[in-house]
């Protein structure tokens, strides 16, 4: 049988869409998994042909699994993920028992954000940064080569806004860091800019060092306790210049990485400057970007990447052409979830793709300290971007979730 093994999944979204991607293209599908729900909820992951068990950070157990498989038959054409911090470890993997050309170490170095601040220093859009090594005190001296406040401090592994902080004085900045080194005793801690400008979210595959953009996404951020982003503007039409700047960006990105075949998504702001970049992960991003693109193109990216991730040229091509915009749904109160109202009405609603809604009943809902707390979103079309905005927030407005207070 040929194989596609799969490392993590999430319910929906991305990694989910990749694994229906496989099933439909005729791949007998096998996702690696430490997640006990979702051994319990077997029967909720129909597109999984066999579902295995096992600790998806060490690879000597999964080289075993892999072993197995192949032992019962299973010819293994790929070893993907679409999960944070699992991308390198299916590369390597890959690497050793399908190689395509993708890169493990250009992954790992995506993957670690103190890595990739250091590989790709000194180039135009780098920001201004310092890390402090695990176990290590902030020194004062280092701090000259920041700018004045307000600063960002992050984790090196911090994926989705969780551990990313701002700090507005010495006070602030000083607790962020203690705060993140109790949590995380093993990880280097990174100040950097605090960066003013426009963000947007770039999503493009790597086939033989050509690349491909797939979405230029304009970003609406909620400034809460975290850094959450609640609306995504997909441009039908980039502008040449627009365009052409950030293909120069991600040229450089992919030479200094090394970057033979790969997906990758990179968050940048626009400043008066140019552009800064603010992260890179070595994959489409979650949630709703594949159903976002294939609502404004007509393509499936996650489909594209597995064909990409066989040794397959990808092909974006482009069938329509739509405005797109996505409007996520987030609470300002904690409680547990009684009910939620209002899906049908914004299903409804004009210009409306899709709606969906994550929670179920009996769920504690809080307000938002990660992207993985944004419980429900609604996409929409328009014939502009101002259009499918409008609609896709008026649709979300019709959507409550009804809390018992905790």
């Amino acid at each position: 049988m040929k194989t596609i093994i799969f490392i993590g999944t999430n319910k929906s979204g991305s990694s989910r869409e990749a694994i229906r991607a496989a099933e439909r293209l005729g791949y007998f599908t096998v996702l690696f998994t430490s997640n006990e729900r979702q051994i319990q909820q077997r029967k909720e992951y129909i597109d999984v042909h066999e579902m295995v068990f096992v600790d998806t950070t060490n690879l000597q157990a999964m080289k075993k699994e892999i072993l197995s498989l192949k032992s019962k038959g299973n010819e293994i054409k790929t070893i993907a993920s679409f999960v944070d911090s699992n991308v390198s470890n299916a590369f390597t993997l890959c690497e050793e028992f399908c190689p395509n050309g993708t890169s493990a170490s250009a992954a790992f170095i995506m993957e670690n954000k103190a890595g990739t601040r250091a590989k790709l220093a000194g180039l135009p859009f780098s920001p201004k940064y310092l890390t402090i090594q695990p176990g290590k005190k902030l020194d004062a001296k280092s701090m000259d080569a920041l700018p004045d406040y307000p600063l960002i401090v992050k984790t090196a592994s911090s994926t989705g806004s969780k551990d990313v902080l701002r700090a507005t004085d010495d006070v602030q900045l000083q607790r962020h860091i203690a705060k993140l080194q109790e949590k995380n005793p093993l990880e280097a801690v990174i100040i950097e800019e605090f960066i003013e400008g426009e963000q947007y979210l770039v999503e493009a595959i790597v086939f033989n060092k050509e690349i491909q953009i797939a979405g230029v996404i304009q970003q609406e951020i909620t400034f809460g306790k975290r850094f959450i982003i609640t609306g995504y503007g997909v441009l039908a039409i980039v502008p040449r210049q627009l365009n052409d700047s950030i293909k120069e960006v991600l040229t450089s990105i992919v030479e200094k990485l090394a970057i033979q075949n790969g997906a990758l998504h990179v968050e940048m702001r626009l400043t008066k400057n140019g552009w800064r970049l603010i992260e890179i992960n070595p994959r489409i991003s979650g949630g709703a970007m594949n159903n976002m693109l294939k609502a404004a193109f007509g393509y499936d990216l996650t489909e594209e990447t597995i064909k990409l991730y066989l040794g397959e040229q990808p092909t974006l091509e482009i069938k329509q052409r739509h405005f797109v915009f996505t409007q996520y749904v987030i609470i300002d109160k904690r409680g547990v979830l009684e009910k939620v109202t209002g899906k049908g009405r914004a299903r409804k609603s004009p210009g409306i793709v899709e709606v969906y809604v994550k929670p179920k009943k009996g769920q504690l809902l809080t307000p938002p300290l990660s992207m993985g707390h944004r419980y429900a979103y609604v996409i929409a079309q328009g014939r502009t971007l101002a259009i499918a905005k409008s609609l896709a927030k008026k649709a979300a407005e019709e959507i409550t979730f009804h809390l018992k207070e905790q």
